[in-house]
């Protein structure tokens, strides 16, 4: 963008996915824009990654908002020149053809950490935070509590660890006991 000498205050930047259209920063682009404005585009997929949003959106900024529109890195995508219905219609396929493909993508790359997650979970890799030792006196309020002595509650407190906490670690606890 600065290769185009395009001024900072004129730059938008979302920090997150481009999965769906509810970024901070394209919002406040869209509200800008006004008629005949020029909206220069790194690619397609940094539009966005859903193939019907992505068409939506187009139509929504050139045929609503009467913006043109330059993909940078696909010259065929640059409403400004082809007006006419030729240059419409291979602009229109152009523009199907690169939705669908970074939609793919995003699928694909979904699927790939699916299967990364999966295959490191077979190889015995645990994800998170590791679980903090038991305190010392776990074993006796434990005992206690299963005996009806004191309440969760009590003996959660007395372990200094959440009530939801003190029952996970008792059901774990209890497994372990069992093996």
């Amino acid at each position: 963008m600065r290769e185009l000498s395009i001024p900072e205050k004129n730059v938008f930047l979302d920090k997150q996915s481009g999965k769906d259209f509810e970024r901070p920063q394209y919002k406040k682009l869209v509200r800008r824009l006004k008629p005949d404005d020029l909206l220069y585009i790194k690619s397609i997929d940094r539009l966005g990654r859903n193939y019907g949003e992505i068409l939506e959106q187009w139509r929504i900024l050139t045929k609503e908002k009467g913006i043109d529109i330059v993909v940078l890195d696909m010259p065929l995508l640059d409403t400004r020149r082809g007006k006419d219905l030729m240059g419409t219609f291979l602009s229109d396929i152009v523009l199907q053809v690169l939705s669908f493909v970074a939609e793919n993508e995003r699928t694909n790359i979904r699927q790939r950490q699916a299967e990364g997650i999966a295959a490191a979970m077979a190889r015995g890799v645990r994800f998170g935070r590791p679980p903090r030792p038991l305190p010392e006196n776990y074993h006796s309020a434990y005992q206690r509590w299963k005996a009806g002595a004191i309440t969760g509650t009590a003996a959660a407190r007395e372990c200094g660890m959440p009530l939801s906490t003190f029952r996970y670690r008792a059901e774990i606890y209890e497994k372990a006991k069992l093996l």
